[in-house]
């Protein structure tokens, strides 16, 4: 008896406890809600001081920038674009505000594992700028990655700006941009495409692309994209001029074929130079060992490898093509030798002029290294032709 009595004293105290806990919660929750309210609403006001107050928009019907993960519209107009984006790291988050005239208001970073710092006084170099001078503030050296990372959230936010405002914005990156006019220009291809490394020198023709089902390929030439089947016949309708052009380029191209040139019996083959080949037309392929950061470099980021590029060059001594097939530089820096922007700039060049190039910044001994190597393409051409 004296058990039962103690279970349900126990039982009353429990349901007491409960029903104060719950009396307690209805009256801290609005408390709680409203100061966390404000508190987020402080934060906006951080990077849109004249916002007002913030309404969280729902991005669900909206098709935006993938690097957006909230938005919140002002009472006074504008948003402010919460981002998730990749500097150095991969992680790196800020919060943009954009005025009703689509100026941005303000850009902070909340967080992020860049090594360098720049990201947290940066966005103050961007306040004031629209979608049109945004790629006008300058980039900062050896920063790259990171402050290039920021400008385009910036981008991408001011983006977002305009499509919660009912307007329309081309959001596609440069690589969609490029596989849908590819995949329009010859759709046999199924959306899949590589570049063809250009052994001829093509008029008028600044890349290739190779359809990986071998169905055909795609010239590019200026804006146009340019069709031709596997037997060469344009499939673009173009004026009679450029289909005559394009017919050659397409025979050089079907044509092409390289051979492996044994240079052991040649002086003074530079030792940058491991394979050179020769092209049906008389040009020549060069694999080639630049000496980048990863050997001459002086710190404990350096790996010990040699970047490793292809370069193509007419028999006169004009390079067709150049690319980076394998780089280990740092991070950051010197591995922005990879990207085409960098090695492309060599295309067209002959040895008076190959060295008139944007250097890589923050990467000075990656860029030198990378110069010796394609100058060391001129001075084997001269000797296979003799002119030494």
């Amino acid at each position: 008896m004296k058990y039962f009595k103690s279970v349900i004293a126990l039982t009353v105290i429990c349901a007491l406890v409960a029903v104060l806990l719950a009396l307690t919660n209805s009256i801290t929750q609005p408390l709680i809600e409203k100061n966390a309210a404000a508190e987020a609403n402080e934060a906006l006001l951080v990077v849109y001081p004249e916002g007002g107050d913030f309404t969280q928009v729902d991005l669900s019907s909206y098709e935006l920038p993938a690097t957006v993960t909230e938005a919140y519209s002002a009472s006074n107009g504008g948003y402010v674009v919460k981002l998730l984006t990749s500097g150095y790291g991969s992680d790196m988050v800020l919060m943009c505000g954009i005025d009703g005239n689509g100026a941005v208001t303000g850009a902070t970073c909340l967080s992020s594992s860049e090594t360098l710092g720049y990201e947290k006084t940066y966005g103050d170099s961007l306040v004031g700028k629209t979608t049109e001078d945004v790629d006008s503030v300058e980039t900062i050296s050896g920063a790259t990655k990171t402050t290039e990372g920021y400008k385009n959230a910036v981008k991408d936010a001011l983006n977002a700006s305009i499509i919660l405002g009912g307007g329309s914005v081309d959001i596609r990156s440069e690589e969609e941009i490029l596989n849908e006019s590819l995949s329009e220009a010859l759709p046999s291809a199924e959306g899949k495409f590589a570049p063809w490394f250009m052994v001829e020198a093509l008029e008028n023709v600044s890349a290739v692309y190779e359809a990986e089902n071998k169905t055909g390929y795609v010239l590019v030439s200026g804006e146009d994209f340019i069709a031709i089947d596997g037997t060469g016949n344009v499939l673009t309708a173009v004026s009679e001029d450029v289909k005559a052009v394009m017919s050659s380029n397409a025979q050089l191209i079907l044509n092409s074929s390289v051979t492996e040139i044994d240079v052991s019996g040649y002086e003074n083959i530079p030792s940058h130079v491991k394979k050179v080949y020769r092209t049906a037309s008389g040009n020549y392929v060069f694999e080639l060992e630049a000496k980048g950061y990863g050997i001459n470099g002086d710190g404990y980021v350096k790996s010990g490898e040699a970047i490793q590029l292809k370069v193509a060059a007419t028999k006169e001594g004009q390079i067709i093509s150049c690319m980076t097939v394998y780089q280990n530089e740092s991070k950051g820096f010197g591995d922005a030798c990879a990207e085409p922007s960098f090695y492309s700039q060599f295309n067209g060049k002959v040895e008076a002029d190959y060295g008139e190039i944007e250097g890589i910044s923050g990467a000075t001994i990656t860029t030198n290294g990378y110069k010796t190597a394609v100058s060391k393409v001129f001075e084997t051409v001269k000797i296979l032709e003799g002119v030494a």
